[in-house]
């Protein structure tokens, strides 16, 4: 993507992709800290973390700001980890499935049926549970700035209504790169086809995959609905969406800069959740006008289905105990 080589290649340029994000101050003190999302422009993450810069820049009178690579501009979630962790960019918000295998905590946050609603999730993530995640991240340098939650993941093909794991045998299904939904689509009955989200479009179009999982309102964005004209209402996985600094550009700020950064991105996860509210409901009332074909599920029976899984990761102590935290908030 040109958008992103322009940006390593003004790194590079600049001597910064080695350097410490000091480096990225101007001579008057001000910094312009960039962000990423592979979300598209008026997406609810995308436009919590431009509230962010927004307030940034009010409350520092223009010495900090920030800069929003919307898009996937800057490259696939994977890509944007590293390069956070490396300080080549400041912010990504990323999908917490895509950090399973490396950030053990965000598992419990992805297992399938961990939480009954929307209302249960963001009980945990608003306390003990979302807390602990976010410290976790501390490991490989990183800060989890906050957590938004995106509503319930659900599956979505080209073939046909599914209402039971008997309808997925022996269907593809697009996975993020992360054991927990690998092993979940096995034990369902269908095949694990890890892609990045920025490919599940084509890949359903040219029949690469025939189906894939995602909440509503990113299945309406990406207009992966133009492919896939059914949608069956699983509820299978809550699992949220992270929004992580890197540790060297974090502690490069002054100490009340970091205060006030992590404030706001505090405060940004009430913008990005009244975003999502507003929108999940017009996306679904956009893809029943076009067409798209939704049913319920059979519940009891995904749940059956995927015991196993959950029984292995309860075998983890530190798992098991942010588990039981979650339960007890049902």
């Amino acid at each position: 993507m040109s958008t992103r080589r322009e940006f390593l290649r003004g790194l590079g340029a600049a001597g910064i992709a080695a350097a410490a994000p000091s480096a990225l101050w101007a001579e008057d003190g001000r910094r312009l800290l960039t962000a990423t999302d592979v979300h598209v422009k008026d997406y609810p993450t995308v436009a919590a973390i431009e509230w962010i810069g927004q307030q940034l820049q009010q409350a520092t009178g223009g010495r900090l700001g920030l800069r929003m690579y919307h898009s996937g501009q800057l490259g696939r979630e994977s890509e944007a980890i590293d390069m956070a962790r490396f300080g080549a960019i400041d912010i990504t918000r990323v999908y917490s499935g895509a950090l399973n295998n490396a950030f053990p905590l965000t598992q419990v946050l992805s297992l399938p049926y961990v939480f009954d609603s929307v209302a249960h999730l963001r009980r945990a993530l608003d306390g003990g549970v979302g807390a602990q995640v976010l410290r976790g991240f501390a490991s490989r340098e990183l800060v989890g700035l906050a957590i938004y939650d995106c509503g319930a993941r659900c599956f979505y093909n080209t073939r046909k209504p599914i209402r039971t794991p008997a309808d997925m045998h022996g269907l593809k299904f697009r996975v993020p790169s992360s054991d927990i939904f690998m092993r979940m689509i096995r034990l369902l009955g269908g095949n694990p086809t890890p892609l990045a989200y920025g490919e599940v479009f084509s890949a359903l179009q040219t029949h690469l995959i025939d189906g894939a999982e995602n909440n509503l309102r990113s299945f309406h964005s990406s207009r992966q609905f133009e492919a896939a004209h059914y949608w069956s209402q699983s509820a299978h996985s809550y699992a949220p969406d992270v929004l992580l600094m890197s540790r060297r550009s974090f502690d490069s700020l002054r100490a009340g800069d970091r205060e006030l950064l992590l404030d706001l991105a505090r405060r940004s996860v009430t913008v990005m959740r009244q975003r999502w509210d507003e929108s999940e409901t017009s996306a679904r009332a956009a893809l029943v006008a076009a067409g798209v074909r939704m049913n319920e599920c059979d519940l009891p029976a995904f749940r059956a289905a995927v015991a196993p899984l959950l029984s292995d990761y309860h075998r983890v102590p530190a798992l098991e105990a942010l588990y039981r935290d979650v339960r007890s908030l049902a």
